[in-house]
């Protein structure tokens, strides 16, 4: 007996030094990698595409700043703090309002969105509102883009469309869950303006062109594929998905699928990442490797120039072990890092792609100068808004 208990110790011992020597080389090599990323992160900040905190504000203060600071608001997943840690450089904020303020309240309630965004941007001297590429790029703080989810804000027009640019809306979604009288959602849940075989109206084409024409990016997340498909062969400018994932990863109607991922590329266009849970897992919790396998698939199928992330923050609820609120991001890079990511591929996925269609689309706004704008009107029976003004012209002499 004691010979054989001599032998499993003498065992044992040679174990556990190559034990220790994994276990070292694991504990330094996670380390490392965290420290490359948070290196990484700080020369190139992230551009993320989508954030709700304006929505969160709302919904607990009614849009009340002064009742709240935003150096630590601990009933979300944004705040000053936070996004420092997170090494963001520059954030999206969402004006939203909801569905069925459609034909009703839609534009009071986005201006209101919009007067909370640049009020938080201009107050907290961590903010900068940022109106183009150039400022977005040189900013040294927490550089603020406006961007507007869904086209039902502009109430089918395009004189508003523009009012919503000279108030520094730089982005606006086609549609949110709800189709527009001209444009297709990829959301079931309202069955308002449901059409068949024309997912872009000729009005719709007029808004994407007016974009165009003003240097608004357009943005394709929650729109039908189809909507997407007709608006990737119209527009003139690259587009974006601001916070859409891989439909071959997760088969969920809000991701991207490999025909349109092909089409974005052709597009020059940017995919921006969506964290939410119900995206990168399809309804499960999830985690960082999930995650990450979004990434992994669009860069196989168009390379790392076209991916970007828009995390979804205080727009969704559940998102992935290790991912919950903005301060993680770092913890996203650091498992591209250990997928072999090269320093040139995530400084793009961080920055650089948005930063390049945000300036192409400024660029065809110049070229686009000498168009006038549009004048279009939607029709009123596409349009079936209850209670419409309309004018009609009269005589002189019927006025007098």
């Amino acid at each position: 007996m004691l010979p054989l208990m001599l032998a499993k110790r003498r065992k044992l011992n040679c174990i556990q030094p190559r034990l220790i020597a994994f276990m070292l080389f694991t504990m330094t090599s996670g380390t490392h990698l965290k420290e490359s990323a948070l290196e990484l992160m700080t020369k190139y900040p992230l551009v993320d595409g989508h954030n709700d905190l304006a929505l969160q504000l709302r919904i607990f203060r009614n849009n009340r700043l002064r009742q709240i600071d935003l150096h630590n608001f601990s009933n979300v997943a944004t705040d000053i703090n936070r996004l420092r840690a997170g090494h963001v450089g520059g954030q999206m904020f969402s004006a939203y309002v909801m569905c069925p303020a459609q034909d009703k309240d839609a534009v009071r309630l986005t201006l209101e969105q919009i007067d909370v965004i640049r009020r938080m941007c201009s107050e907290y001297p961590e903010f900068e509102l940022v109106t183009t590429a150039q400022a977005l790029m040189s900013s040294k703080k927490i550089a603020c883009l406006i961007s507007i989810e869904g086209g039902h804000s502009i109430d089918s027009s395009l004189a508003t469309l523009r009012m919503f640019y000279q108030l520094g809306v730089r982005s606006m979604a086609l549609t949110h869950t709800c189709n527009t009288p001209w444009a297709e959602s990829s959301s079931k849940l309202y069955k308002v303006y449901s059409r068949k075989n024309n997912s872009l109206t000729d009005f719709g084409k007029a808004v994407v062109l007016e974009m165009n024409r003003l240097g608004m990016m357009i943005d394709l997340s929650h729109s039908s594929w189809d909507t997407a498909e007709a608006v990737l062969h119209f527009s003139k400018a690259p587009v974006i998905f601001s916070h859409s994932s891989a439909f071959a990863v997760c088969g969920h109607e809000r991701n991207v699928p490999d025909q349109l991922l092909r089409m974005l590329k052709e597009n020059t266009g940017v995919v921006m990442v969506n964290l939410h849970s119900g995206f990168l897992a399809c309804g499960d919790k999830g985690n960082v490797s999930i995650a990450a396998d979004h990434f992994d698939h669009i860069k196989n199928v168009i390379g790392a120039e076209s991916i970007g992330i828009g995390g979804d923050y205080d727009g969704a609820k559940m998102f992935p072990h290790g991912l919950e609120d903005v301060s993680t991001y770092p913890a996203l890079i650091q498992e591209l890092l250990r997928r072999n990511w090269t320093e040139e591929e995530l400084a793009d996925l961080l920055r650089r792609n948005f930063l390049r269609v945000f300036h192409r689309v400024e660029e065809v706004r110049d070229e686009m100068e000498l168009v006038h704008p549009g004048e279009e009107e939607i029709p009123l029976l596409e349009a079936a808004n209850p209670c419409p003004i309309v004018y009609i012209a009269k005589s002189r002499s019927q006025t007098l």
